[in-house]
């Protein structure tokens, strides 16, 4: 008998019942795994085996890499049978599993069930199951045995809530600390403190365990806003200086005199630190620049965008430096080979965009090894380079596709944008430091939270003592998933909205 494909129906929901059901009847879904799922089933069923939710461990495995539950399959299953064949009204029975291969981020499965026996006395129906993923590979395949309803039901279809995964940046903190805590403190200059925030930052920092602050600012001004703020500078090292200017200066000569190891910006404009910085022997060959190390709550692994805060159009040579900078930062912390994604509007070479144009360069240059330790690929969208499923769709191979680990933008404002999208709509969390100098530079903006700037010093630390060649080779690696939020536990908070 041929069998009847169930149609799909965005606004009712209707069931089949036993009378209506003949063998070769099928119905289908098709469904693409997303971190969030994963994060999702993690914390629904309780089930926070590394394999699926710790990058680090996961890459060490035989499947090299995160794969799904292989639970979250079968509950697909159960989506077809409960909402299209027979619907609503099915009551389960029995349920058989076989998984064949792991299901990946990125991977879209056909999920489909066809009906193999009726049994008429009992209104039971057995259903042949099979999951199989884009490229043809069957993944899952079973059989279930279920009582099919007897009685029409229509119904228009429910609403589901939407479901947010929140970070809990307080405990991906507490990981972060743990994991830096063996590198020690590192003495830093910070350039004029002269409000609670960016003095109460140094300070936490400082009972954090990450640095030794060296506080340059007008004395009075600096006690003044210690006692407003109720906070207490005693035992910390403070150099007068009578104003913003002079603070950038002097905290400059103490970095190139080898007297701190980094630099952290206070109250001051920007430009005056940088200013200082630029002026002096800090500065190198290499353009500097800055890199916002950022978690996602849908993508797998921490990534870096770069540059959105100091390089406002940068030039080819400048945009080779800038991801340079990335790249040694990005091994500091254990990712050996980054895989750097070159964004665009487009994800192909057009001349009448120069990005395409420049994309396509740096990649040609890193064919020339003259951008090395690292995997280059672009120009890619931005979508492209973060979802395997959307470079699929496109018909895009590439080893960075879906997988990037380095964001690389056109220029500081597409950057900055970005950047704060994530943050603010997509619940991201953040850090980020200027490298590219000989002292890493921590340059936190006033609306950054109290754990966005602590972060920062971390990453400063780990930057510092990497280019100290005090960084011991297996930290960096054990840093990567206390970067946000791949660690196995807890489970990532779940917020529900109407």
């Amino acid at each position: 008998m041929t069998g009847t494909t169930v149609s799909d129906d965005l606004e009712v929901i209707r069931n089949r019942t036993f009378d209506e059901i003949a063998v070769g009847d099928n119905a289908s879904i098709e469904r693409t795994l997303t971190t969030a799922d994963i994060q999702l089933f993690a914390t629904m069923s309780g089930d926070v085996n590394p394999q699926h939710i710790d990058t680090q461990f996961a890459e060490s495995t035989r499947f090299h890499g995160v794969i799904a539950h292989g639970m979250w399959g079968a509950a697909l299953i159960s989506a077809v049978l409960g909402t299209r064949l027979p619907g609503p009204g099915t009551v389960y029975l029995a349920q058989t599993l076989q998984f064949h291969a792991p299901v990946r981020v990125g991977d879209t499965l056909t999920i489909t069930v066809t009906v193999t026996a009726r049994d008429p006395e009992n209104h039971r129906v057995t259903l042949d199951c099979r999951c199989v993923n884009h490229e043809r590979h069957t993944v899952i395949t079973g059989e279930a045995t279920v009582l099919a309803p007897t009685e029409r039901i229509e119904r228009a279809r429910s609403t589901l809530p939407q479901l947010r995964i929140a970070l809990e940046h307080g405990d991906h903190l507490v990981r972060l600390l743990q994991y830096v805590k063996p590198l020690g403190r590192i003495r830093i200059a910070v350039a004029h403190p002269c409000d609670a925030v960016s003095l109460s930052a140094a300070l936490d920092a400082r009972a954090a365990g990450l640095i030794e602050p060296v506080l340059i600012a007008p004395r009075a001004r600096l006690e003044s806003v210690a006692k407003e703020a109720g906070l207490s500078i005693e035992g910390v090292t403070v150099i007068d200086a009578p104003h913003s200017v002079a603070a950038a200066k002097r905290a400059v000569e103490l970095a190139v005199n080898g007297e701190v190891e980094a630099l952290m910006k206070g109250s001051l404009h920007t430009d005056e630190l940088m200013s200082a910085v630029v002026a002096s022997p800090l500065r190198t060959s290499r353009r500097m620049s800055h890199c916002f190390l950022m978690q996602s709550p849908a993508y797998p692994r921490p990534f870096i965008i770069t540059d959105a805060a100091i390089n406002i159009a940068p030039t080819l040579p400048e945009k080779a430096d800038i991801i340079r900078n990335a790249i040694d930062l990005a091994h500091a912390f254990g990712v050996l080979r980054p895989r750097v994604a070159i964004l665009a509007a487009v994800e192909t070479v057009n001349p009448h965009m120069p990005a395409t144009l420049d994309a396509a360069a740096l990649c040609k240059m890193a064919d020339r090894r003259q951008i090395d330790g690292a995997i280059l690929d672009g120009p890619l969208a931005f979508d492209n380079a973060v979802s395997a499923a959307a470079a699929r769709t496109k018909g895009i191979v590439s080893d960075v596709a879906g997988a990037a680990d380095i964001l690389v933008v056109p220029d500081l404002e597409s950057g900055n944008m970005l950047a704060k999208q994530l943050e603010y709509l997509g619940g991201a969390a953040s850090a980020g430091i200027v490298v590219g100098a000989r002292v890493p530079i921590v340059l936190t903006s006033r609306a950054d939270s109290r754990e966005s700037r602590i972060a920062s010093c971390a990453i400063a630390l780990v930057a510092a003592r990497e280019k100290s060649g005090r960084l011991p080779p297996d930290v960096g690696a054990s840093i990567v998933p206390a970067l946000p939020r791949v660690a196995p536990a807890p489970a990532p908070a779940v917020e529900l909205q109407p």
